[in-house]
C-alpha cells in the first residue's frame, strides 16, 4: 500500500476516534447540565447570584467546547488536504 494512503487512513481513523470521544464527552456534559439545572430548580433556597453564576459557567464551557471542536475540525481538514494533493 502506498505511504500516502496509509497516512490518510490513519488520519481518518484518528478523526473518527476523536469525533466519537467528543460526542461521548458532550453527552456526559449535557447530562450533567440537566442534573445541575434540575437540582437548582428544586432547591428553593439557592441564591439567584449562584444560579446566574452556574448559567454563565455552562455557557462558557459550551462555547469553549464548540471552539475546540471547530479548531480540531479545521486541523483535520488541513491535514486531509495535504494528503489529497497529487
Amino acid at each position: 500500500m502506498e505511504p500516502k494512503q496509509i497516512a490518510k487512513e490513519m488520519i481518518d481513523f484518528n478523526k473518527t476516534a476523536f469525533d466519537n470521544s467528543f460526542e461521548a464527552m458532550t453527552a456526559l456534559q449535557d447530562q450533567t447540565e440537566k442534573m445541575m439545572n434540575s437540582f437548582i430548580e428544586q432547591t428553593s433556597y439557592f441564591p439567584e447570584d449562584g444560579k446566574k453564576l452556574i448559567s454563565d459557567w455552562i455557557n462558557t464551557y459550551k462555547n469553549g467546547r464548540n471552539e475546540f471542536k471547530n479548531s480540531a475540525n479545521e486541523s483535520f481538514k488541513k491535514v486531509e488536504s495535504f494528503f489529497n494533493k497529487k
